[in-house]
């Protein structure tokens, strides 16, 4: 597996990580833990070093699932978690409070079986805590060993700027894929600028660019895409154009969609670290061929053409929603 450097820091990592969150979380109900270990350890022996999870999913199960199908290879892997979310009767909050910042690192660090955390996000920008404020308190965790490196995630790029001129940030996750290209237009740019690396979180568009999902696709009440605007029926079928494109593609180069879908994401920038995630092992080394899959500049450029002409229906959050405001602040 080829690496790669997140932005200026010295974080080096696998092209292609692994999101682990729908092992046991927003993808319906939780997958068997010792199946799912034993995907994790799969991918470790296909040469994957960057993992992801967070206090949130589950919540804490998925950290603890984490921690357990990593701790044989403690300080040979990077694992990255979140802090920031916590849920409340059955609701997700914001919480960035200094302390319980501290709360929450204290606990991952317990559940993930580790005595630093490599890399440690907010989850989501809390507008009731100043973004300087956020980065102090973990400016401190760094210099008491508890954290290596920080980043935010779904965060605007004023916010990024902010808490960047205090602590130095290593990564921003969002969103990124060609169905979501809006990081495009001035988070990129600013990370270039700021020597910051990004980590696409649904690099896939949530299992659409694969090409196996349809308008006759149902999920159920646990799956989180039963919320979502862009998996109606409709909107599907009108976003077909899209996976037809990319079918084309792979077609011509004699791999998945899949896999063109990823290797566009891994072309756009050298500091851009894609985390598909999946639950079954042949869909993991799809997933991870796709480091291996060069998208020439001429096929780049042609197909990125063809890209600017598809407008995609639906959007990634319900409108209004909890999600949908707590994105790019």
């Amino acid at each position: 597996m080829k690496k790669r450097k997140l932005g200026n820091s010295n974080l080096e990592v696998s092209a292609v990580g692994l999101g682990c969150m729908g092992m046991s979380h927003g993808y319906g109900p939780a997958s068997d833990k010792k199946e799912m270990i034993s995907l994790i350890h799969a991918a470790i022996h296909r040469g994957v070093t960057f993992f992801d999870t967070a206090e949130v999913y589950g919540p804490y199960v998925n950290e603890e699932l984490v921690g357990e199908a990593l701790a044989p290879f403690k300080g040979k892997l990077i694992i990255a978690t979140k802090f920031g979310i916590k849920e409340v009767d059955g609701k997700q909050i914001l919480d960035s409070k200094l302390e319980h910042i501290r709360l929450s690192v204290e606990g991952s660090l317990k559940r993930l079986k580790v005595d630093t955390i490599d890399l440690l996000y907010q989850h989501r920008v809390d507008p009731n805590v100043p973004a300087e404020e956020v980065a102090g308190v973990v400016q401190d965790l760094i210099k008491e060993g508890k954290v290596r490196y920080w980043g935010l995630s779904e965060a605007g790029v004023e916010t990024i700027r902010r808490a960047h001129a205090v602590q130095p940030l290593t990564a921003i996750q969002s969103e990124y894929s060609m169905m979501w290209r809006k990081p495009e237009e001035e988070l990129l740019p600013a990370l270039e600028e700021l020597g910051i690396g990004f980590v696409p979180f649904s690099p896939l568009g949530k299992g659409f660019l694969t090409g196996r999902i349809d308008k006759n696709s149902t999920f159920g009440s646990t799956d989180f895409r039963s919320i979502v605007p862009r998996f109606t029926p409709e909107n599907i079928d009108a976003n077909q154009v899209l996976v037809n494109l990319i079918k084309k593609v792979a077609a011509e180069k004699n791999v998945t969609p899949a896999q063109i879908a990823l290797a566009w994401v891994l072309a756009q920038k050298p500091w851009i670290v894609p985390i598909p995630g999946t639950r079954k092992l042949e869909r993991l080394e799809e997933n991870l061929g796709a480091a291996d899959v060069e998208l020439k500049s001429e096929e780049l450029y042609d197909l990125n053409d063809a890209l600017s002409k598809i407008e995609i229906s639906g959007d990634r959050y319900p409108s209004g929603s909890a999600y949908a405001k707590r994105t790019g602040n």
